[in-house]
């Protein structure tokens, strides 16, 4: 029997025009299959018990349950399956609120075929990929320079502010190593000391936190 690696993907979203359109597009490439897809975050958490996806691509606002609560119960269970937040411009502070608990990156439900893989990719290597036009709508406005100024003289560097500003933008660790001029390694020792200074565990939740603080901003 043939063996395949294709990724695993569930889709979370109560409107079956947008399940059945992100299925098509998944049906078309190779590496990927939709194991399942679920109406509500009730069913999606069944769904990820049962399927165990390496991917989940979660609606926020459904019925029953919403993709917010289901996010957070897979937080307070340490289920460590990465989630992709499915969005329009219209859900800001969820988008804040679930990022902060841990989901990998969030896309546009018109997003390109190209940015839906690159996305998918990332979280799954446990990356966070951030659309630049999404990131302004959602933090944009907030701006807290006093609030920043006393958080990175009081805590964070200015090679983590780099760092952090440079995830913000979908850079790998290996972009952040190359640009900086240092290793892997010690990328990822800043990133271990941001999350401890922002008391977050993810990629995801110290963009979301650093930002909504006004720690860095997202550029134009």
């Amino acid at each position: 029997m043939m063996m395949t690696n294709k990724r695993r993907i569930l889709v979370v979203d109560d409107h079956l025009i947008v399940r059945e359109g992100l299925k098509l597009i998944f049906e078309t490439e190779e590496n990927y299959e939709v194991v399942g897809e679920a109406e509500n975050g009730e069913k999606a958490l069944e769904l990820i018990e049962e399927l165990k996806p390496d991917v989940v691509l979660m609606d926020l606002k459904m019925p029953k349950r919403s993709g917010l609560e289901a996010i957070r119960v897979l937080k307070e269970k340490n289920n460590p399956v990465p989630i992709i937040i499915l969005t329009t411009f219209n859900d800001d502070k969820l988008i804040r609120e679930g990022l902060s608990l841990g989901a990998k990156g969030y896309l546009l439900k018109d997003s390109t075929r190209e940015e839906l893989i690159r996305t998918v990719e990332s979280s799954i290597r446990g990356e966070i990929l951030l659309q630049p036009e999404i990131s302004r709508s959602i933090f944009g406005s907030k701006d807290e320079p006093e609030r920043r100024d006393n958080l990175i003289n009081n805590s964070i560097t200015e090679r983590e502010l780099f760092v952090l500003q440079a995830v913000a933008r979908g850079c790998t660790s290996k972009q952040i190593a190359f640009d900086m001029g240092i290793s892997e390694r010690t990328v990822k020792a800043h990133l271990t000391n941001i999350y401890g200074k922002l008391k977050v565990e993810s990629r995801s939740e110290a963009v979301a936190v650093a930002i909504e603080n006004g720690i860095i901003h997202v550029e134009k």
